[in-house]
């Protein structure tokens, strides 16, 4: 993807220098230490050991979700067929990781197993992986390419969520698979046909930022994403909870966000949203947790 340098209203494009990392362990190391920076995840572990292999890390989203991540340091046909074989680990463990999980959060950690989430991270990804990751539900893939000058892309090739609105929004069609227990009508279904009415108005908004992924396929909510989760949208009867990133924005000039940071749901703000809300200030404050991610 060519960049450009902009001077007295003239663009230049500049060429920038691919590097790479030294080694597939320097990769690794680096997401470590900037696990949830880079892609929103909490660090929990790395080189896990499991009786027949390692995990490269292990973690947990703002979603509270089990997150397996595998790193490539080139191009690689077995990232795939590994990272399928960790999850079916994780899901016949989770004794095994919700320890960790309080171990290293605390006792009162729930882990959330509606949607456990593979993450593959390499420098690219052959045809064959491209395809094959479509009949997954799990898997997300992820190309980074490192520049000279410390610069790091990273490109979302793949994305289970980013794929389900393409569809609806090609076939237009509300129709359910057996895979899909829960998704949008049934968030929806929770709360008043009021406070339907003006959370679609708001999803219309969120949906318009660049590069945002509706995730509404778990029982808890509706999580909108870039590499990091942004929001998350709380069914009940009559209001919405709204979580965000940071208990503190420029934009909440009434101050309406509540700090939940001791709850260490991942999300450390929370606003209330109802009928009766001004869905513009709702989402300046959640346009301010966007912006955090980028």
């Amino acid at each position: 993807m060519p960049i450009y340098k902009i001077e007295k209203q003239k663009v230049r494009q500049l060429g920038l220098k691919k590097v790479g990392f030294g080694n597939e362990f320097a990769l690794r190391d680096f997401f470590a230490d900037n696990l949830e920076d880079i892609l929103g995840v909490r660090f929990l572990e790395k080189e896990y050991q499991i009786t027949d292999g390692r995990i490269d890390t292990l973690g947990i989203d703002e979603n509270d979700s089990p997150v397996i991540i595998e790193y490539k340091w080139k191009e690689n046909e077995e990232v795939f067929a590994q990272g399928l074989h960790y999850l079916r680990w994780l899901r016949e463990n989770k004794k095994h990781f919700n320890l960790l999980v309080q171990s290293k959060l605390g006792a009162k950690m729930e882990v959330s197993w509606e949607r456990p989430r593979v993450i593959l991270i390499a420098q690219g990804f052959s045809r064959y992986i491209k395809s094959a990751v479509q009949e997954h539900s799990n898997v997300e893939l992820k190309a980074y390419t490192l520049y000279e000058g410390d610069i790091l892309h990273i490109e979302n090739v793949y994305s289970p969520f980013t794929e389900k609105i393409r569809v609806e929004k090609a076939e237009k069609a509300e129709t359910k698979t057996d895979a899909a227990k829960f998704d949008l009508q049934y968030h929806l279904n929770i709360t008043s046909p009021e406070m339907q009415k003006v959370f679609l108005e708001l999803r219309d908004m969120i949906l318009k930022l660049p590069s945002v992924e509706e995730k509404n396929e778990q029982k808890s909510g509706i999580t909108y994403s870039t590499t990091k989760s942004f929001t998350r949208f709380e069914f009940r009867g009559t209001w919405i909870q709204v979580l965000i990133r940071d208990p503190d924005y420029s934009e909440d000039t009434n101050k309406q966000i509540k700090d939940v940071t001791t709850h260490r749901w991942g999300y450390k703000g929370m606003i209330k949203f109802t009928p009766e809300s001004d869905i513009n200030y709702i989402f300046a404050v959640v346009q301010a947790s966007y912006n955090s991610t980028l």
